[in-house]
């Protein structure tokens, strides 16, 4: 079938990206879902850093690639072995499937599957598959998703199902930025009530760790971030407090466990400053290659501290999507907050600027 893609030509194009295109949306051919696949009517997909740091050439992925990887859309057809997903449901994408039988997926969600990072790397279907070209030339599939379109095929094991009720912009965000802030607080930092939280780095998905620590009434949540304007967001969806990462290092603040999700190795150094005697510091952040930090490995051992690493919030997204989604039936969990405004696919280019400017959570990409 034909489709209209956001399709990334090179890496690394120059800023501003309004100017360098390196995105051009066109038209694609999309195969049929094969065995174990379903095909996908998006109707929503969030902006994410991730998506970013593959322009920025931050993540090196094969190119041509459609872009995308947070995203909602209700199943067109559903390919040979799927039983268990009905034409007309809404779905939601994850971006690291699950084969469900590699030694890492055994870890309940600790360790990404391995069978998935290869073939996300690879571009690739989850089951090595490509369904996406243009002519004779294939593109490549981002993540195994690849939202930034009209409709996707995609593998079952990249798919949740969702109550057709929820709007799709909020099903959408579920997807990448609750999955991994959210997952930081729900699965890592595990609070008790009487706890304090902080998250150094609140764009999109830090703000779902923000109020994913609301939702649950853990004791205090406080935001740090060097935008005025984030922290101020934060404040306005609950935040008990907002902080500077200057600020927050002065005044010597300290909290049972610090979530940091910038993906920049100063944030991550704030992050562990701030993290209290005995606590617990998790990043979820992806800064780039070869960066480095500077931590005191005296403090690590003589205050009993913990440091996490979280890919995906360290999610079993069939079983943590539903959480969240009841979490917000209940109405405990602000996903609307995370949402900075909704565009067209025609406008993937300026928005990846303002994404790199920091001045926006998530914009939703949306399609009449």
């Amino acid at each position: 079938m034909k489709i209209r893609g956001a399709v990334l030509e090179r890496l690394g194009a120059p800023r501003p990206y309004a100017e360098s295109q390196p995105l051009t949306v066109q038209e694609l051919e999309l195969d049929p879902p094969g065995p174990g696949e379903v095909l996908v009517r998006i109707t929503a997909a969030g902006v994410c850093h991730s998506d970013l740091s593959v322009v920025n050439n931050n993540r090196p992925r094969p190119v041509p690639m459609l872009l995308g990887h947070e995203s909602a859309g209700v199943v067109e057809q559903i390919g040979e072995g799927v039983n268990d997903l009905e034409v007309g449901q809404q779905v939601v994408f994850t971006f690291l499937p699950r084969c469900g039988k590699c030694k890492q997926c055994q870890t309940n969600g600790m360790m990404p599957c391995s069978v998935g990072s290869q073939t996300n790397e690879e571009g690739t279907l989850l089951g090595g598959t490509r369904r996406l070209h243009r002519g004779d030339e294939i593109v490549q599939h981002h993540v195994g998703v690849s939202c930034f379109a009209t409709h996707a095929v995609a593998a079952r094991e990249t798919l949740v199902p969702i109550g057709n009720d929820v709007p799709s912009d909020i099903a959408a965000v579920f997807g990448c930025a609750i999955l991994t802030g959210g997952g930081a607080i729900l699965n890592e930092l595990k609070p008790s009530p009487d706890n304090t939280v902080a998250v150094v780095g609140i764009g999109g998905v830090g703000m779902a760790a923000v109020i994913t620590a609301l939702a649950l009434d853990v004791k205090k949540v406080v935001g740090i971030d060097m935008q005025e304007s984030k922290r101020q967001a934060a404040l306005d969806l609950g935040a008990h407090e907002a902080y500077s990462p200057q600020e927050a290092e002065d005044l010597g603040l300290k909290f049972d466990g610090v979530v940091e999700a910038a993906g920049h190795p100063k944030a991550l150094e704030t992050a562990f400053k701030v993290t209290a005697p005995g606590g617990t510091t998790v990043t979820v952040g992806l800064p780039a290659p070869n960066s480095s930090i500077t931590l005191d490995p005296l403090t690590i051992t003589a205050e009993a501290r913990r440091v996490h690493g979280s890919y995906l919030g360290s999610s079993v997204p069939s079983v943590d999507i539903p959480k969240y989604e009841q979490l917000w039936r209940d109405g405990k969990l602000k996903a609307e907050g995370l949402i900075s405004s909704h565009i067209k696919l025609d406008e993937i280019n300026e928005a990846m600027d303002s994404l790199s400017d920091g001045a926006v959570l998530r914009q939703i990409i949306t399609f009449d």
